[in-house]
């Protein structure tokens, strides 16, 4: 069988976060004198943290913004012990790994944020590849991760699927030449992720596992 990859975001997809990024982002802006709608906030997650914070502040200097984003950290880092694992989570990835997918973790997350929030998933012996934040340029929307993704991974577009949570995600994805198969846990709806582009919508990590041989990963699978 030919090489194929899955390229599989982490928070909203795996880790039940996106809510929790969101707060850390609000309390950050405020202790800054800086603030946004919740909701505005939250249709932003999965944006890295300098692409976030142009969209909500635009005006503000490098100083603040910089200024905010260790808040946020460390707001994010008190709310970590509230985080879970998405139902299903280790069980897709172990699914993935045992029909010999290359399993990439994609995040825009730093790698030791990315460690904390793996131990609430577990499966990290089925993961071949880590990329996280320090490994590019620029986050998503762009499509530097999933490109360096597939380059250590060893694949070309074609032999790879996205899996994320929201239409950052997609868009980073077909920008590398990636199609996405998404999840709703993320808190972005089947509508606005098929119109982003997704090949395939599922409620969560463990409704995808169950269709798993009729999705677009097992059609990949079985085409390689």
């Amino acid at each position: 069988m030919e090489r194929v990859a899955v390229l599989v975001d982490v928070d909203g997809t795996l880790v039940d976060s996106n809510y929790h990024h969101t707060l850390a982002w609000s309390r950050a802006l405020r202790d800054h004198g800086e603030d946004a709608h919740l909701a505005a906030i939250h249709r932003l997650v999965g944006m890295g943290s300098t692409q976030l914070l142009q969209q909500l502040i635009p005006e503000a200097d490098e100083s603040v913004t910089d200024a905010v984003k260790k808040a946020w950290r460390a707001h994010f880092d008190s709310l970590l012990p509230e985080i879970r694992a998405v139902d299903g989570a280790e069980r897709l990835l172990r699914s993935l790994h045992d029909r010999d997918f290359v399993v990439v973790l994609a995040t825009s997350s730093p790698e030791d944020l990315l460690d904390a929030l793996m131990e609430r998933v577990g499966a990290r012996d089925a993961v071949d590849v880590v990329v996280t934040a320090s490994d590019v340029e620029a986050a998503k929307p762009d499509p530097d991760l999933f490109e360096v993704a597939l380059e250590r991974a060893g694949v070309d577009a074609h032999h790879a699927l996205a899996l994320g949570d929201s239409v950052w995600d997609v868009e980073a994805a077909r920008r590398a030449g990636v199609d996405t198969v998404a999840v709703e846990t993320g808190g972005f709806s089947r509508f606005e992720l098929e119109h982003a582009g997704a090949s395939a919508v599922y409620r969560d990590a463990r409704a995808l596992v169950d269709e798993l041989a009729a999705s677009p990963l097992g059609r990949l699978r079985r085409a390689a």
